[in-house]
């Protein structure tokens, strides 16, 4: 301990609890990923799968719904995410009742979350054979069978990986609303580390989210083997 108090004293100093603790901060980070996931994560499936089932030659064709969903998931992904936690920040302030801390994060990080998992999405269910599509209604499977018994269930290991993508941009999102005082490892990197030229901080802090990020995409990575092998 002496010895990482002499080469990382800025670290040590931090602590493992408290405010501002190493603990807190990936107890922070955790909390943003997983409830942004959650919340962006199923708006995004459902647009996801509506760009697909609305569009020409899609089991329920809606040409207005599908510009509507198109639009929507275009205009909210073309806005950079540091100017969307801006923009909607009287919207937040509405929702939570402030606009800094974890929580507050979780509006943003939703928004910032869903046209990304959206066009990810679309792609993914879009890879699935027409031929099995077309069997099923043949069969007089109504549009729900068509998309939880056929879209989702076949293109549940492409799903995997691209919310495995998702993730891991998600856990960038977390650290640059940290960046801005939503807390987390982002915040420990800048307020602690950049600001304070203490750079044992700074790298400590990366070297976490690095953990998290390749913890994410070894997780996805088995998941998706194991979905890829069930189907065969």
């Amino acid at each position: 301990m002496t010895e990482l108090a002499h080469l990382m004293p800025n670290v040590v100093h931090l602590g493992w609890f408290g405010q501002n603790g190493w603990l807190t901060s990936i107890g922070q980070t955790l909390y943003m990923t997983f409830w942004a996931a959650l919340f962006g994560g199923v708006v995004g499936l459902i647009f996801g799968i509506g760009l697909v089932i609305f569009d020409t030659h899609g089991i329920a064709e809606n040409r207005l719904l599908f510009n509507i969903f198109d639009k929507i998931v275009s205009i909210f992904r073309a806005i950079p995410f540091i100017i969307l936690l801006a923009f909607i920040a009287p919207v937040t302030q509405a929702i939570v009742g402030t606009q800094i801390g974890p929580t507050a994060a979780l509006v943003s990080l939703s928004i910032g979350l869903f046209p990304f998992y959206s066009r990810q999405v679309q792609a993914a269910i879009s890879s699935v054979d027409r031929g099995k599509i077309e069997a099923a209604q043949s069969l007089g499977a109504t549009v729900p069978d068509l998309i939880f018994d056929v879209y989702l269930r076949e293109a549940s290991s492409e799903l995997i990986r691209v919310t495995t993508v998702s993730l891991i941009s998600l856990i960038g999102l977390t650290a640059m609303a940290g960046a801005i005082g939503a807390g987390g490892l982002g915040n420990t990197a800048i307020a602690y580390g950049y600001n304070q030229f203490s750079n044992d901080v700074t790298l400590v802090a990366t070297l976490l989210v690095l953990v998290l990020v390749v913890l994410v995409q070894l997780t996805g990575d088995f998941l998706a083997r194991a979905t890829s092998h069930s189907h065969r």
